[in-house]
């Protein structure tokens, strides 16, 4: 894949450009950019596969260069590498794939970069926005923050949500994260993908395996995916639970 570096600080680009470098399938394009006039120009011209985008610049702004990107039938790829964390939310507006906080490490690099290969580039528009803000559905990825920056997480990969005082814990495959999204929210989005099994907890309808009562008259339902844990299962849902077992 090509990668389309944006910086306007000469050092950074440098150090992305090694980096990049150091990975297998992936080609550094020539030159970089240090502004989004640049950028647009370059694009235009050399076709990258994904853009290392700075989002404080001279000029037009990463968001700005972002945005305008969008408007485009197959825009390239989208990561910002930034100093600053506070833009998360409007990056993911212009359906950046990943966003990582400097100095940027290669671990994280190297999973964004797999990440901006897996998506059809046309639909990240649509990959991490509530279905009522993009009007496409559901979305098939949920973004959280984490010491990573931003990861994306398939939706076919979450086991379960539960809530805890303001935030949520998102359960996936390959672990944990939270989330600052009400749990009510995410049921009226994934309600045909979830069920409530408590006040505080969505679980993915595919993953359910078996509901057993304990000797103290609880109901535990275990999950695929959760080697052998339990969750509780309120009185008021097990019937409903129930239901839904027996049409699955």
């Amino acid at each position: 894949m090509n990668v389309l570096i944006v910086d306007d600080e000469p050092l950074a680009r440098e150090r992305l450009s090694r980096m990049v470098g150091e990975l297998d399938g992936y080609r550094v394009l020539e030159p970089s950019a240090s502004n989004g006039e640049e950028a647009l120009t370059l694009i235009d011209s050399l076709k990258p596969d994904v853009v290392l985008l700075d989002i404080r610049m001279p000029g037009l702004d990463g968001l700005q260069v972002a945005a305008k990107l969008c408007e485009r039938e197959a825009p390239p790829a989208v990561i910002f590498c930034t100093a600053h964390d506070e833009f998360a939310l409007e990056a993911f507006k212009v359906s950046a794939v990943g966003y990582l906080v400097k100095p940027v490490r290669a671990e994280h690099l190297s999973e964004a970069l797999k990440k901006a290969e897996r998506p059809n580039r046309v639909q990240l528009a649509a990959l991490t926005r509530p279905a009522a803000e993009s009007g496409v559905g559901p979305r098939s990825h949920i973004s959280a923050r984490t010491r990573k920056g931003i990861e994306l997480i398939p939706l076919d990969q979450v086991i379960f949500f539960i809530a805890d005082h303001k935030y949520v814990t998102l359960r996936h495959a390959g672990g944990e994260v939270l989330l600052d999204e009400p749990l009510k929210a995410l049921e009226d989005e994934f309600g045909d993908r979830f069920v409530r099994i408590h006040r505080n907890a969505l679980v993915a309808r595919e993953r359910i395996e078996r509901l057993q009562r304990t000797p103290l008259g609880h109901f535990q339902l275990f999950l695929k995916g959760l080697n052998g844990d339990a969750l509780i299962v309120s009185r008021r849902h097990v019937a409903g639970v129930r239901k839904l077992m027996h049409n699955l």
